[in-house]
């Protein structure tokens, strides 16, 4: 029996002993230039760099697709320490990272940022450079800078107040939190100027103070979010939105485009006999609460579209008048589920103080005119919510409505890819936004 046992126990080594010898054995390296690295893409870009601004991160996988393991001997900028852009190779930081080891069948990230000097360019340039690696392939660099005008609050303050005398109407105007139109000031804004807004920055126009926008169809004033890469390009709530206070006066918006914020326009009570607003031949999209959120104020609109809010489109309370004419509000909501709490027009003339009490106001007027009210709702695009103690006056007139007296699909040509243009057999033909081309 002793015998058997040895001679069990000797054939399992003789078995085994060839696998473990085996699986000791290393795998090879291949020499770095015998081999060719692939890439998720072969350029990294950055489509609009803010001198003086570091742009978001955004990086590159590279592959060894081989069976055997790989030393790159090194991976640098070409441009080295002068290049405008920085590396971060699999958690290496320096700048020059040296035999960076990548597995057969593996891969690591590479890692890019840009950061822009500024210059006397008033018009976009573009700035080149290459990630370069030990086997002679090479990545392309590519960004398009741009010098801007920054705000910032001082460290002693909330805000910044703007300079409206010396505003620079060459250049775009970054706001890197809340800015104010001071009192008795007037902010003049002209075609095709530029106005981005950091995460929760804000514009104030206090009492007395006045915003005049006058852009053209061919180059309207944008206020839009900083970030505009990627799915930012169109991503709701990145900023806070234009505050027009209590008391500011004769604010006119012609020809612009209001995007990407929590409230597009946030335009409280009206103090003398002109609108608080007059809001024209503009778009207002892409809010994750509303569009217009009305206090008491006086706003005329004409053709003005509104799109993609979180809540409402346009949302009156307080009171008020407001006029809009040969307007469209669509409502679908493509980032997430839609609350239908909050259809896309809501009317109050009243309002909740801190103690809960209702506080009547007289809604003057909420007309309608030539306008397209419609979207993903059924149960209807308007709520109209009054109370007895004060006016509640409304109209909608020759205006398609959803849920209302004249309720039709205006099909429009794509609402998921955001065209609110209107097909050849629309019932809407000659209402709503008239768009420019």
């Amino acid at each position: 029996m002793r015998r058997l046992n040895a001679l069990l126990i000797a054939l399992c080594f003789v078995v085994v002993l060839p696998v473990l010898t085996v699986s000791c054995e290393k795998t090879l390296f291949v020499d770095e230039t015998e081999m060719t690295l692939t890439f998720s893409s072969d350029t990294i870009s950055f489509d609009t760099v803010f001198t003086a601004y570091a742009t978001p991160v955004r990086y590159v996988t590279v592959y060894n697709r081989t069976t055997k393991d790989v030393f790159i001997s090194s991976i640098t900028l070409q441009q080295g320490r002068a290049s405008r852009f920085r590396l971060n190779v699999d958690g290496d930081t320096s700048m020059v990272a040296r035999n960076v080891e990548i597995m057969a069948g593996d891969s690591i990230f590479i890692f890019v940022q840009a950061n822009i000097n500024p210059n006397d360019d008033t018009e976009p340039f573009l700035i080149e450079d290459g990630i370069l690696f030990g086997n002679g392939q090479r990545l392309t660099l590519t960004a398009w800078g741009r010098n801007a005008v920054y705000h910032r609050h001082p460290a002693n303050s909330w805000v910044h107040v703007i300079d409206c005398e010396n505003w620079d109407h060459t250049r775009p105007h970054v706001f890197l939190d809340t800015a104010a139109v001071d009192s008795a000031c007037t902010l003049s804004l002209q075609a095709g100027e530029e106005l981005y807004f950091a995460n929760d920055a804000m514009l104030l126009i206090w009492t007395d103070g006045t915003l005049r926008v006058q852009g053209t169809a061919e180059q309207p004033v944008k206020f839009t979010s900083l970030r505009q890469d990627g799915w930012y390009l169109s991503l709701p709530g990145q900023w806070s939105g234009i505050w027009f206070y209590a008391g500011s006066k004769d604010n006119e918006i012609d020809h612009a485009v209001v995007e990407n914020a929590t409230y597009g326009l946030r335009v409280d009570t009206n103090v003398n006999a002109n609108p608080t607003l007059l809001l024209s031949n503009a778009v207002v999209r892409n809010m994750s609460f509303t569009g217009i959120f009305g206090q008491g104020a006086r706003i005329e609109g004409n053709n003005v579209l509104f799109y993609e809010c979180g809540a409402a489109l346009l949302y009156l309370r307080c009171g008020g008048e407001y006029r809009f004419s040969r307007s469209t509000f669509a409502d679908y909501w493509h980032y997430g589920s839609r609350d239908y709490s909050y259809p896309g027009v809501i009317l109050q003339n009243w309002y909740m103080s801190a103690d809960g009490t209702i506080i009547p106001r007289d809604l003057r007027a909420a007309s309608f005119t030539d306008c397209i009210i419609y979207g993903s709702y059924a149960s209807g695009e308007v709520l109209l919510d009054s109370v007895d103690e004060a006016e509640y006056n409304y109209s909608f007139i020759h205006s398609i409505v959803r849920g209302g007296e004249w309720d039709e699909d205006p099909l429009f040509v794509d609402p998921s890819e955001d065209d609110y243009h209107l097909q050849e057999d629309s019932p809407a033909i000659g209402i709503g936004y008239q768009f420019d081309n």
